[in-house]
Order: structure tokens, then C-alpha cells, then sequence
């Protein structure tokens, strides 16, 4: 798989996931197979603004690459000015969010709204391509459009279509619209109809990446195999679960799926996420910042709501070291 100057020879990636996807999460999908991970989403006004001091926060290190940064607004020049201070910060490629569902998203004609304004998305895709070096790869976030109507889906192939004939190297297409958020099923037939319109473009080039409803590999396995896609963007299913990228590497490498981890493996795993978050931010706020995560990886506990409710109740790095002595 390739988004222009980047070879993926696993094509499984880390999907941007807002308030999951930071450095230290990147880094754990690393270590179980992910090749390339995208950022959280990142608002264009917030990059712009950030201090040097607190973008280390947000922002690639250099064991991180390559990485992706996906970036989401509502103005060309602004999303112009933050992608090229994304590149400057050592990003290896530019991704634009025109998918986000969230209400506060939508209503700043943000996100997935910009699914309702071909002519605004692609100058926002035309200013950016112009405005950094050709050597960025620049691909799409997408929704399979803003609701069900045949007007939407329209759009969405406008867009499709535009952005290919300005430059995208690559697309993600969540299989759900706008209007239904994460309600209902991701809808794996459209995306296989995305793959198949830019094939019948004769554009090899431009990557199709499916995502939605993505839990575990022997899903995994029939969604790339049956839509026909480039590659698989990893979003919900890995955030406490990046044993997933194993077992996918596994399938896909023609072995046997491993077994599920021991606790004596979860351990381990927990204990250098959080200690990669306390690296980065600092034991206050990872302590903090790790429950979100600790909820998730209490999935896989046999004891799950005990093992749940003792992460949430985590202050300090101490009580996250006892939920480990005595959990796991």
C-alpha cells in the first residue's frame, strides 16, 4: 500500500481517533504492527496557535513515522496555514477530515459538513495541495455522505472525483453517513463501490482505504478481501485492543490467529502505555488522561466491571500501579 512517497508493507493502519490517538497510543500500535498512524484530529485554528512548549503534546516525535496529521476546519487559508505548520513539525503526510459527526463539528461547518459543499471542500483540497511541498502525500476523510439521499451521494463522488484530479494520494471512507454517527452498520458495499469508481478512473495511485465496524481480525480479513480495498484504517477496535494489529498481521501473513493475551501480558502492555503517557505529559495528567484508555483495556478482563470502575477512579500514578498489582 502507498500514499505517494510512503510504502506501507502492512496495510492495516492506525486511524485518527480525537482524544485517543497521541503519541503514546501511536507508539503501542507500533509494537503489535501498525506501520503508519495518523494524529488525533487537530483544528487548523488550534494548530496555528499552539505554542512551541505545548506542541510536543499533539505533535510527531521522531521514533513516530511515519505519521500522519489529520487536520479539521472550515476555511482554505486557515487550513493552509496549519498544514504547513503540521508539515514543518516533521508530519510525513496531511489528511483532511470531512467526516467528523460531532454536533459542535457540524455546526461550525466543520468536519462532516463540509460533505454538503463540494465547491468549499475542494478549494480547501486545491489551497492545501498548493500550499505544501509535493513531496506531502495529502488524502481524504470521508463519510459515504451527509445522510441517504441520492443528492448526497452525488456530492460525495464530486468530491471524490475533484480531489483526485487535484492530487490526493489517498482516501479513508467510513461506511456510514454523517447523520447516522456510529449508528446502524458501516456500509461495506458502498466502500467497495468507491474502490471500484477509482479503478475504473485508471487510478492506481490514489489508495482506498475502508473503515467501520472493524473489531476483530477474521472481520478485518473478510471486509479487505471481499471490498476489494487497498488497506484497512483501524479505529474503535484498537483503542484498549491494539492486540488487534497482531492478529490481523497474523491472517494476513497466512498464520494462525495468537491467542488472546494472558493478564501477564495486558500488564505489560498497560504498564509502558502508561509509562510512554507519563513520558510525554507528565504523571499528573497521564494519570488522568489514561482512564479513557484504562476503561477500554478492562474489555479484555475477565473482571471487567470491577477492573472498569478501578481505573476510573485512578488520581495517581501509585493508584494506577495498584490497579495493576491487584487486577492483573
Amino acid at each position: 500500500m502507498r500514499f505517494g512517497n510512503i510504502d506501507i508493507r502492512f496495510p492495516v493502519i492506525q486511524a485518527a481517533l480525537s482524544g485517543y490517538s497521541d503519541a503514546p497510543m501511536r507508539r503501542i500500535a507500533r509494537r503489535f504492527g501498525a506501520e503508519f498512524t495518523l494524529c488525533e484530529v487537530l483544528l487548523d485554528q488550534f494548530v496555528v496557535a499552539v505554542s512551541k512548549r505545548k506542541s510536543r503534546f499533539y505533535f510527531a516525535a521522531l521514533d513516530d513515522h511515519p505519521c500522519g496529521a489529520q487536520l479539521m476546519g472550515s476555511e482554505p487559508a486557515q487550513f493552509v496555514a496549519a498544514a504547513k505548520r503540521l508539515v514543518d513539525e516533521g508530519f510525513d503526510l496531511i489528511d483532511l477530515n470531512f467526516a467528523c459527526p460531532a454536533k459542535k463539528v457540524l455546526g461550525r461547518g466543520r468536519g462532516g459538513f463540509l460533505l454538503t459543499e463540494p465547491k468549499t471542500a475542494l478549494e480547501i483540497v486545491e489551497k492545501v495541495r498548493e500550499g505544501i511541498p509535493d513531496s506531502v502525500p495529502l488524502t481524504l476523510k470521508l463519510r459515504k455522505g451527509f445522510d441517504d439521499s441520492p443528492v448526497s451521494e452525488q456530492r460525495f463522488f464530486e468530491i471524490l472525483d475533484g480531489a483526485i484530479d487535484l492530487g490526493i494520494s489517498g482516501v479513508t471512507v467510513h461506511g456510514r453517513t454523517v447523520r447516522q454517527r456510529y449508528e446502524g452498520s458501516s456500509d461495506w458495499d458502498f466502500i467497495r463501490r468507491v474502490k471500484e469508481h477509482v479503478v475504473r478512473r485508471n487510478r492506481s495511485d490514489v489508495t482506498v482505504i475502508g473503515s467501520g465496524d472493524l473489531f476483530t481480525a477474521e472481520t478485518c480479513r473478510v471486509r479487505l478481501q471481499e471490498s476489494g480495498v487497498d488497506g484497512l484504517a483501524l479505529a474503535r477496535g484498537v483503542i484498549g485492543n491494539p492486540w488487534l494489529f497482531r492478529d490481523v498481521k497474523a491472517l494476513w501473513s497466512g498464520k494462525p490467529i495468537p491467542s488472546p493475551p494472558t493478564l501477564a501480558e495486558q500488564r505489560e502492555t498497560i504498564a509502558e502505555h502508561f509509562r510512554l503517557s507519563v513520558e510525554l505529559y507528565g504523571e499528573k495528567r497521564a494519570s488522568t488522561t489514561m482512564r479513557a484508555f484504562g476503561v477500554k483495556y478492562s474489555l479484555l478482563h475477565p473482571q471487567t466491571d470491577e477492573v472498569r470502575q478501578a481505573f476510573v477512579r485512578v488520581k495517581s500514578g501509585d493508584d494506577w500501579n495498584a490497579v495493576l498489582e491487584r487486577y492483573y
